[in-house]
């Protein structure tokens, strides 16, 4: 029995190797456009790398790569619908932390897909800290004083966020469990609102991606009082991290990954990984990720799938310790 059990083993194998051309054959390259979804606004960070990555990949394979925005409830709605597209490398999400680690984390049982079974990883396009930023006459301009401030008036310090349960709001959720103060969260629908208030001084705080605060911060319309990655960016040289202010290992980025509905087939994935990391080793492709604060992208899928569930347990942990609830 066990000898029957050993060949039948080795000859699937033998058939899964020889199969290999077959599998190609069946798992044919997309011969119309290829869609790069993505589930914010046009002109906002995720949709600026979409169109950075898809205008080079039409240049190499010859063919139309369209970026379709499909906004709507953080990023979620975008992975439901390509959660529920075909499997031919045709259509891509553009996944992001909110619809790959937040959701999940904050949601669930209320997803109307699953990270794991309906999703393939492609590969990582970037990851960038979030910056907090404040109105420049604001008093306190490190850390350790706005941790202060909010120890001295525990809920009333104005933190706004792009909406309830995205990057922004959760890095101040981390923020809260770290330094162990309240603070008074004000949701906003979508960055630039919040940025509005913050400039004029209706809130005092934002942890706000790199790529939307970046411009406000060089025009000095606000300060940057630290960035939440453990090393500095390098768009920031002089900007301290949350780490070298008193809180190790505190990381809250906003990051960016390429995805494919959940039986894309493997040779289809490999391609695409390999040439999105030649697109990504580009000079010109490297400045402009630079300029968004995007790195450390790139590598195999792997990769990326490990890094996805690593913050799939870190957000999990935050929302739990944070006690944290979204109303949906």
């Amino acid at each position: 029995m066990q000898r029957r059990t050993l060949v039948q083993g080795v000859a699937a194998s033998l058939a899964t190797t020889l199969a290999g051309p077959a599998a190609w054959a069946q798992a044919a390259w997309p011969g119309g456009p290829v869609r790069i979804i993505v589930g914010f606004p046009p002109g906002g960070g995720t949709d600026a790398l979409a169109r950075v990555v898809g205008q080079k990949l039409s240049a190499m394979w010859g063919q139309q790569v369209i970026v379709e925005n499909k906004a709507g409830a953080a990023g979620l709605l975008a992975a439901e619908y390509v959660a529920q597209q075909p499997s031919d490398g045709s259509t891509l999400l553009m996944a992001h932390i909110n619809s790959h680690a937040l959701g999940p984390a904050l949601q669930p049982t209320k997803l109307r897909y699953s990270v794991e079974r309906d999703f393939v990883p492609v590969v990582l396009v970037g990851v960038t800290p979030n910056l907090l930023i404040a109105h420049p006459g604001a008093p306190n301009k490190s850390v350790k004083d706005v941790v202060a401030l909010c120890k001295a008036e525990p809920g009333k310090i104005a933190f706004g966020s792009a909406g309830p349960g995205s990057a922004q709001h959760l890095a101040l959720e981390m923020f809260k469990v770290r330094a162990m103060v309240d603070a008074l969260h004000i949701p906003y629908k979508g960055s630039g609102p919040a940025l509005t208030d913050l400039m004029g001084g209706q809130i005092q705080y934002c942890f706000e991606t790199m790529t939307s605060a970046t411009p406000h911060v060089k025009s000095g319309k606000v300060i940057a009082i630290a960035q939440t990655r453990t090393q500095r960016a390098k768009g920031h040289p002089n900007v301290p991290t949350m780490e070298e202010q008193g809180y190790p290992g505190f990381e809250a980025t906003t990051w960016y990954g390429l995805v494919g509905p959940g039986k894309l087939p493997t040779p289809i994935a490999d391609k695409i990984n390999r040439d999105v990391n030649a697109v990504l080793a580009m000079a010109d492709v490297q400045e402009k990720l630079d300029t968004y604060g995007a790195e450390d992208g790139g590598g195999s899928r792997e990769k990326f799938a490990a890094f996805i569930a690593s913050e799939q347990l870190k957000w999990a942990r935050v929302v739990k310790e944070g006690n944290v609830r979204v109303e949906t």
